[in-house]
């Protein structure tokens, strides 16, 4: 499974071209595609972060 900071990556990546090409679906398209990275990278740091403090609980008890 890939990196929180690999989706954000992605999303960058993404909004540089939308900002390469001219107004209009493909820029939407471009802009959407980033928004999808950026849920995932949010989605992906909770899991990382549950499973931290998960971990951290079965240790201490």
């Amino acid at each position: 499974m890939k990196k929180a900071s690999e989706y954000r990556q992605h999303a960058e990546e993404c909004r540089v071209l939308a900002r390469q090409v001219p107004e209009g679906a493909q820029r939407d398209q471009l802009l959407e595609m980033a928004k999808t990275w950026d849920a995932l990278a949010e989605d992906r740091g909770k899991s990382v972060q549950e499973r931290t403090e998960t971990d951290a609980l079965k240790d201490s008890g």
